[in-house]
């Protein structure tokens, strides 16, 4: 099985919303900050860890830019943790900051 085509950028719902299409970014304008991250992803296998990672924790909606190697994230969770969970990807990760909505 020879490698798909590339899927640079990929929205994911939370897990409740998976099979549901859509349905994951309801409530974009609600309370929940939006912050964004760097993760030092190279391919589509490190964007599947971090929405794995991500998908483990819960209460997120997040979108994953692999060619600018960002993830945007919504959640009431802080930022610490966040980070800390990107971070189980094994790859290097930062804070960019808050996302203005758009």
């Amino acid at each position: 099985m020879g490698p798909g085509p590339a899927r640079p950028f990929l929205r994911a719902a939370p897990a409740a919303a998976i099979g549901d299409r859509g349905s994951g970014i309801q409530g974009r304008s609600s309370a929940m900050p939006k912050h964004e991250f760097f993760v030092d992803m190279t391919c589509e296998g490190c964007s599947n860890a971090v929405t794995r990672v991500l998908h483990r924790l819960g209460g997120v909606n997040f979108d994953i830019d692999l060619p600018n190697k960002k993830v945007c994230i919504d959640s009431e969770h802080n930022v610490d943790t966040l980070l800390e969970t990107l971070k189980k990807t094994g790859k290097n990760a930062s804070y960019l900051g808050e996302k203005s909505a758009q």
